[in-house]
């Protein structure tokens, strides 16, 4: 799409090169795209090895060495795509096309999009005052999850089926990112999947629609604890280098790259939905609120803000307020215990992608986010260098909603607008609401006021014990429906019990079921 400029003489480290528009020589379309560990000690891997890969193997986590620089004409020809041609646009620049050639990226991408019911995959919902929702829970499970991890699904298996290879994928979830893994894997011959969920922490469809998987190669487990609780066995197995090379291990969750990248054109999206201009300069902002809880969604939107797009951050977060302490004072600070809420996939208390945030806006100081980050693995709790939260707050700006506001703002939108927002959803846009609470819609959209965009992580469908309590109506979907006559499979991980060593043991077995299968003969 543009001419990339690369500066010379560039180190490792954070460079840039630039995209612009005069198309691609072929020397620049062959460059390989690195990505390094935000600890600085694992040596450099190109796009398939980070998309294998869980952690890095020195406890980061990957990210581009260099990122591209959009101009403002290359903006504006990607203004009239559509949601899937951003994400290929995108998965070129990060991807390269030595290791998937164009024709085979853009061939994966629409696969992946196959299933989804909205035509356009996601779509922008214009509300009373100015309110505009991006819904992207068009896909199989109803959740946003499904965008990347279709897309991830597909490019796993390219390689896979390239390498004649198996691998087993763990995943720990709040909610969505377990179903939507399960979604993107179930059948596949070369990968088994296993999910561990929250027992009696997410909403009842949520867990159905992983319970009630039963292929072959989909192995559940309900673990008596919450959402953080569950990521230790899976950081403690993954810790053992050897082992996870053993057996092939890696993980969906977004410690994967290829999550955060796919991720990235959300913003991209909802920008060229929401300026009013792009024949200005310069170019306009557009604030984007952004629901998070594992902060793969925030560090999407920082990646995109430091190629070139416009865009204001703002972090909305529940009562487990991470987040929202880090921005306003700097406290990276674990509370006391996780806190239920009606915005149960947020219910987190360690946000693993700020690693990726502190390293971008830190210039790619690998020595202070492996200080940083280790510190906080010991102690749980750390104030952040002042320099450092200088430039994160002044890239992204945060609030922190109650239960009750939530409630609120689910029957405030669906009184003015006859639309039905799910928890998370409702997070988001009761910032919306406070910062413009009833202006009338000549104001909202005059040039003085700046374009908000509220990202909906997840339809409503999924969270009808929320709708009921704000007393709203509800039509589930027929498939959604049908999951409580489903038969359900679910192995119990009870509390008391060495979780790490349950799931050893559970990788143990699938790796010898795989052996076993391939020396038979076909």
């Amino acid at each position: 799409m543009g001419v990339l400029e690369f500066p010379g003489g560039a180190g490792r480290g954070l460079g840039a090169w630039r995209a612009g528009a005069s198309g691609l020589s072929p020397l620049q379309a062959s460059r390989t795209m690195w990505y390094v560990s935000t600890r600085g000690v694992a040596p450099p891997v190109d796009f398939e090895g980070a998309l294998f890969s869980g952690y890095a193997p020195d406890g980061g986590l990957f990210v581009p060495e260099e990122l591209p620089q959009l101009d403002r004409e290359t903006l504006r020809q990607w203004s009239t795509l559509s949601y899937p041609g951003l994400v290929k646009e995108l998965c070129s620049l990060f991807i390269g096309p030595e290791l998937i050639p164009r024709g085979d990226l853009d061939g994966l991408i629409d696969r992946a999009f196959s299933r989804f019911r909205h035509r356009e995959v996601v779509h922008l919902s214009r509300l009373r005052d100015g309110l505009n929702v991006l819904e992207l829970w068009h896909g199989p499970t109803y959740a946003f999850k499904d965008l990347s991890l279709s897309c991830t699904a597909q490019f796993l298996q390219y390689f896979l089926e390239k390498r004649e290879k198996h691998v087993t994928v763990v995943v720990g979830t709040s909610g969505d990112t377990g179903s939507a893994a399960i979604e993107s894997v179930q059948g596949a011959k070369n990968v088994d999947i296993i999910v561990l969920l929250p027992k009696g922490h997410c909403s009842k469809i949520q867990e159905l629609q992983m319970t009630t998987v039963l292929n072959d190669n989909v192995h559940v487990f309900g673990v008596e604890g919450n959402s953080d609780e569950l990521d230790e066995p899976i950081k403690a197995v993954f810790a053992d280098v050897a082992f996870v090379q053993k057996h092939s291990l890696m993980s969906l969750n977004s410690i994967n790259w290829s999550r955060v990248l796919v991720q990235i054109a959300h913003h991209f999206f909802a920008y060229f939905r929401c300026a009013p201009s792009l024949d200005t300069a310069p170019l306009p902002p557009v604030e984007v609120i952004v629901p998070t809880g594992a902060a793969g969604n925030l560090a999407a939107g920082c990646i995109a803000q430091n190629m070139g797009l416009p865009i204001r951050l703002v972090a909305a977060v529940n009562r487990n307020d991470i987040i929202h302490r880090t921005l306003q004072q700097g406290d990276f600070s674990l509370s006391e215990a996780v806190q239920p809420t009606w915005a149960s996939a947020m219910d987190i208390q360690v946000p693993y992608n700020m690693e990726r945030i502190f390293w971008l806006l830190s210039g790619s100081d690998s020595q202070g986010t492996r200080t940083l980050m280790e510190q906080f693995e010991i102690t749980q709790g750390l104030r952040l260098p002042k320099e450092l939260h200088e430039k994160l707050s002044g890239a992204v700006t945060s609030e922190s909603v109650s239960d009750e506001t939530i409630t609120q703002t689910m029957i405030r939108c669906w009184d003015e607008n006859r639309y039905v927002l799910c928890p998370h959803s409702a997070v988001a846009v009761s910032h919306h609401y406070q910062q413009q609470p009833s202006l009338p819609p000549a104001l909202s959209h005059s040039p003085q006021c700046t374009p908000r965009c509220c990202l909906a992580p997840a339809s409503a469908a999924k969270f009808s014990e929320a709708v009921q309590a704000a007393g709203l109506p509800l039509e589930a979907p027929a498939e959604i429906l049908a999951l409580e006559h489903k038969e359900t499979r679910c192995t119990p991980m009870p509390r008391g019990e060495d979780w790490a060593l349950m799931l050893r043991n559970t990788i143990e077995a699938l790796s010898r079921r795989w052996k076993e299968r391939a020396l038979r003969p076909s």
